[in-house]
């Protein structure tokens, strides 16, 4: 990393974050949008990029979360910071069409806390965590663990750290988010690095029902934790094989605005190639551009116009009203 240069580890590490928040949510079952997450991502690390667009609350929390997490990786985790964590996911105070409570450790009128699956009536229960009226008793524990200067390996301690905060599922809701967001605090520690260059969660979320399998199968055992670590040891290093895949696509991104330096490009043009750039949903037509430049119509198919006489826009296969763009050099990859 030290050898791509300053500008080259930024858009990595804004790439991987970005990764991270949505891959967290998505193995909850929360679809994030990728453009709102990187744009709360750039507005807190300060970063001048192009496209940026409003984010939701619920996304700035888990922004803010994960940055915490890994970016003040040397300070002690405590309940506060934990409850700040929690809260920050549901700002509302309500998950889906569920009231829940944030901010504190579940209490007794949650209910039992437990993982099932299957039709009502015949539903399977795969765990059920500690009563309410020991949670802050585990917790206690687990902190102080946790916060100890016992000497493990940090990796193997991010493991044990998942893994026993989400058997104790301290909160309504938001436990697995939370556990992962701990895991990435010990790794970032492992790495002595407030960068970040590989996603646990992408490779989690790629291996999901494994991963369901796994924990299932640990907190059903006993207190040998060794199949689980061999699981999350063999996680981490297919995520950091993974991370060579992201690397090359940031060289691509650089590629593509290095080839871009002597072009005169207005500032509507620089946004929205930006957003080309770093991975367009859908097709770019006219009446998009102008959306995103905030301009008219009119306006939008000049832009359009110049920045295919430069060589820097082609039109696609097809024609009328849904005609779309895309960019050479993107076209040309594919």
């Amino acid at each position: 990393m030290e050898g791509i240069g300053f500008a080259a580890r930024e858009a990595a590490n804004l790439s991987v974050l970005t990764q991270e928040a949505v891959k967290t949510s998505a193995i909850e079952g929360e679809k994030l949008s990728a453009e709102e997450v990187r744009s709360s991502l750039a507005r807190q690390l300060g970063l001048e990029i192009a496209g940026l667009v409003p984010s939701a609350r619920n996304v700035d929390g888990v922004v803010e979360m994960l940055l915490d997490a890994t970016r003040r990786f040397e300070l002690p985790l405590s309940e506060e910071r934990l409850f700040g964590w929690q809260a920050g996911l549901f700002p509302t105070g309500w998950s889906g069409t569920r009231r829940i409570a944030v901010g504190k450790w579940r209490g007794p009128e949650s209910g039992p806390m437990r993982v099932v699956s299957g039709a009502i009536g015949r539903e399977r229960v795969h765990f059920e965590a500690p009563a309410a009226g020991r949670v802050g008793k585990e917790m206690d524990d687990f902190l102080r663990w946790f916060n100890s200067e016992e000497k493990i390996d940090p990796v193997l301690k991010a493991g044990i750290a998942h893994l026993w905060f989400v058997t104790i599922h301290p909160f309504d809701d938001g436990n697995g988010r939370v556990a992962r967001a701990i895991a990435d605090m010990c790794l970032a520690r492992s790495d002595g690095c407030r960068e970040r260059f590989y996603s646990m969660s992408a490779q989690i979320e790629a291996e999901r029902k494994e991963y369901y399998l796994r924990l299932e199968a640990q907190q059903r055992g006993g207190l040998d934790v060794t199949a689980w670590l061999e699981w999350f040891v063999g996680c981490l290093s297919r995520a950091l094989e993974r991370a060579e895949e992201s690397f090359a696509e940031v060289l691509r991104r650089g590629a593509i605005w290095k080839s871009l330096e002597g072009a005169d490009l207005s500032a509507r043009q620089r946004t929205v190639i930006g957003r080309l750039v770093e991975g367009f949903e859908g097709k770019l037509t006219t009446s998009k551009y102008a959306k995103i430049a905030k301009c008219s119509t009119d306006t939008a198919l000049r832009d359009i116009r110049e920045l295919m006489a430069a060589g820097i826009l082609v039109q696609e296969a097809g024609g009328g009203r849904s005609t779309a763009y895309s960019l050479r050099a993107l076209a040309q990859k594919d």
